[in-house]
């Protein structure tokens, strides 16, 4: 990442604004370093001051009676999100002012980026096991990605025909951590980075873990190489054809010995008309939910509700364009092998 932070472009947007404020943005090397200069009447609400979702690391009183809140952490911290398109990299958060708790909305808001040019020769993050792209919940870090054709690296276009594939990688780092099972829980697409009350989706997967683009259309789970790890090959879709499209997915890291109808990866398998569990074809009665609804008859509190590690992750934007000629009837799918991806063995 040397070469990636000094080619650093900053865009710091002003998304509301009240009088006597200021703030400055330095995207560093790992790091982001933001500074904000806060009126007297905010100096004693400091612990209400939020980059993402962490409070100032440091906050003094100016003789002027003003307070200056400087917010010093990792790239990888804060709950801030990472998107990677073919040529940068992007880092982006809120600052923010909450008088009040979620959910209720923030009372001074500024939307934070910082944007690095992606370098000739980076190395894709699933080739480095350390390298993080979003740090979720008990330390683990989290990966998602789009891959090329051959699934031998990154995708070098976010540009894709109707109807051909999409494949989407992602993993969770196990680090010191036992073995873990990495599930995509929920997907859509929406034509925003961050999905709103009002925002247009399409359903990818539903209902704790089915692929319900596989029904409709050509989409399936590929085999695992590994448990902390999941390949969805993606038939492109014609929900918002021509326009900048993000795959919002909710990841989560689970036991690698423990299914249910809430914690498992189903796919439809045309040739035989019936749901698959991916993990262990023998336990697909799971999936029957798939077609009605997917929750336990005899629900437990929330509290004592095992939920997994979990973590939202978005990608893109790609851009699905029309083009007649790739669309593949399903009875000619040749969906990728294990034995032709040399990475992954």
């Amino acid at each position: 990442m040397s070469l990636l932070w000094q080619c650093a472009i900053l865009l710091a947007v002003v998304a509301a604004s009240v009088a006597n404020e200021d703030f400055n943005v330095d995207c560093e090397k790992h790091s982001i370093k933001v500074t904000w200069k806060v009126s007297p009447e905010l100096v004693e609400h400091a612990a209400r001051l939020f980059l993402g979702h962490c409070v100032p690391s440091t906050f003094s009183v100016l003789p002027t009676g003003e307070g200056m809140a400087t917010f010093h952490y990792n790239l990888n911290g804060c709950a801030i999100k990472k998107r990677v398109t073919c040529k940068k990299h992007i880092y982006s958060t809120s600052l923010t002012y909450r008088p009040n708790r979620k959910p209720k909305p923030a009372a001074i808001s500024h939307h934070i980026k910082c944007v690095y040019i992606r370098p000739e020769g980076w190395i894709p993050p699933f080739l480095i096991p350390a390298y993080g792209s979003a740090e979720g919940h008990g330390g683990l870090v989290f990966h998602m990605a789009l891959l090329n054709e051959d699934l031998t690296g990154l995708a070098k276009s976010s540009l894709f025909p109707l109807g051909s594939f999409i494949p989407i990688w992602a993993a969770v780092d196990q680090k010191d951590h036992q073995p873990l099972l990495l599930l995509l829980e929920e997907c859509v697409a929406a034509t925003t980075p961050e999905l709103q009350s009002a925002s247009l989706v399409y359903p990818i997967i539903t209902n704790k873990g089915c692929l319900a683009d596989g029904k409709t259309g050509n989409s399936r789970f590929l085999p695992r190489y590994h448990s902390s790890a999941i390949l969805l090959y993606l038939q492109s879709f014609k929900f918002a054809l021509g326009e900048e499209v993000y795959i919002h997915c909710k990841l989560v890291a689970w036991d690698p010995e423990v299914f249910d109808i809430e914690k498992k990866a189903c796919h439809y398998i045309k040739e035989t008309g019936e749901w698959e569990l991916l993990d262990d074809p023998s336990q697909s009665d799971l999936c029957k939910c798939c077609d009605s609804s997917c929750k336990p008859r005899l629900k437990r509190g929330v509290d004592s509700e095992p939920q997994g590690l979990v973590q939202n992750s978005v990608l893109g934007p790609l851009t699905i364009v029309e083009n007649s000629e790739t669309w593949i009837p399903s009875e000619f799918v040749k969906y990728p092998t294990v034995e032709q991806v040399d990475w992954l063995v």
